[in-house]
């Protein structure tokens, strides 16, 4: 070795040096530096896999508030639609209760002139008896008495056709002048049915209208003097 120009101890020191400089390095820097490395590592590892739960997270999130808001439009549009609807039906319920009332006021109003015209027309029979009593007088030269008088002018308003003692059912009677209720006995008896309706038509001049339902029996004053019109043509 001393012929190579090598120190044989001192190569030995050295040896020895570096073997504890080597150890004292391992021990007390390049493991504590490798485990600052391998923690940092682990944290940043732990940071990503964290990193990524949060993003998986905020995408579910997401998607969740998604179906959220895609529900609660859908139960949006739905309320509204029921909305619209129960107004729609409001509303034509309101235009059915309206045009109802319209009708009933209608009716109420034609029931009101109804009872008018025949209360002004009953007034006017007694003027029209007084007319008619007079005017027979005049003709005949003799003076009727007060039975007379209105036997005469109930056969006049209120004479039942011998056709009509047939009719059944509903019968309708269709009178000029409103019929007292001895005139409305009369007619009840003498067509023998217990289901009358009466009714008044000044147009018909005199005599009775009734109807059954399958059969008419004209018995009017105008139909009288039209057919008379008609043979004398």
């Amino acid at each position: 070795m001393e012929g190579l120009g090598i120190n044989l101890g001192y190569l030995l020191v050295q040896i020895i040096a570096f073997i504890v400089i080597y150890v004292l390095m391992t021990r007390f820097l390049y493991d504590p530096l490798s485990n600052v490395l391998r923690n940092r590592r682990t944290r940043i590892e732990k940071a990503l896999e964290d990193s990524a739960v949060a993003a998986n997270a905020r995408r579910d999130a997401e998607s969740e508030a998604e179906k959220i808001k895609a529900e609660a439009r859908t139960e949006a549009a739905r309320i509204v639609e029921e909305a619209r609807g129960r107004g729609e039906d409001l509303a034509k319920s309101v235009q059915a209760d309206a045009q109802k009332d319209a009708e009933q006021i209608r009716a109420d109003a034609r029931a009101r002139a109804g009872e008018e015209r025949d209360r002004q027309l009953a007034d006017l029979r007694g003027q029209v008896v007084s007319i008619a009593v007079a005017m027979s007088q005049r003709l005949i030269g003799a003076t009727l008495d007060e039975q007379r008088q209105q036997a005469l002018v109930s056969d006049f308003f209120a004479k039942v056709p011998a056709d009509a003692r047939s009719l059944s059912g509903h019968v309708e009677v269709v009178s000029a002048m409103p019929l007292s209720d001895d005139e409305k006995k009369t007619v009840q008896q003498e067509v023998g049915s217990s289901d009358i309706a009466y009714s008044v038509d000044p147009s018909i001049l005199g005599g009775l209208i009734l109807r059954s339902q399958d059969h008419v029996v004209d018995g009017s004053v105008r139909s009288n003097l039209t057919e008379l019109a008609g043979r004398l043509r």
